[in-house]
């Protein structure tokens, strides 16, 4: 097992990232904020939705296959239904960091999901935000962390 310290760490050195499931109103949903803050710090960042042209001003994409010159790594952000779906994708694709995003509630998590990407050989943090960690964390979610570790939220390992 990697602790998620480590899990995290490595996630954040890549530098393309896909999130899915970016919502078409500026704002209005996580995996906008986790979209937003990593193309802030200097991520070469893709939104994925398929009803989208653009998300956050930026072009949109399809799916993961969509994205010109693919990416290293996905932030799931979509409801845990299509989580699998996702991830199935990804390991399709060679991607071999999958991080299903969850603050409150079940998030984009779901055991189906994880168990997919885990038996592809990806590493899947299920749970947690990144923007928990490393160079993207504010005090806001790095507060959050701590109180979501407590509660079994964000994982401690993966």
């Amino acid at each position: 097992m990697t602790t998620i310290a480590d899990a995290a760490e490595e996630f954040l050195s890549c530098r393309r990232i896909a999130v899915t499931g970016v919502s078409r109103e500026p704002g209005s949903h996580g995996g906008n904020v986790v979209y937003t803050r990593l193309r802030e710090r200097g991520f070469e960042v893709f939104a994925v939705n398929p009803n989208a042209e653009t998300v956050e001003e930026d072009k949109a994409y399809r799916d993961l296959r969509s994205i010109p010159g693919g990416v290293e790594a996905v932030v799931v952000a979509t409801s845990p239904e299509h989580a699998e779906a996702t991830v199935r994708e990804a390991a399709d694709l060679g991607i071999t960091r999958a991080w299903l995003h969850r603050a409150f509630g079940a998030g984009s998590v779901s055991p189906e999901a994880t168990a997919v990407g885990r038996n592809a050989g990806m590493t899947v943090i299920d749970g947690g935000c990144p923007l928990m960690f490393g160079a993207a964390s504010d005090r806001g979610h790095r507060f959050m962390r701590g109180c979501l570790t407590l509660t079994g939220k964000v994982p401690r390992s993966v």
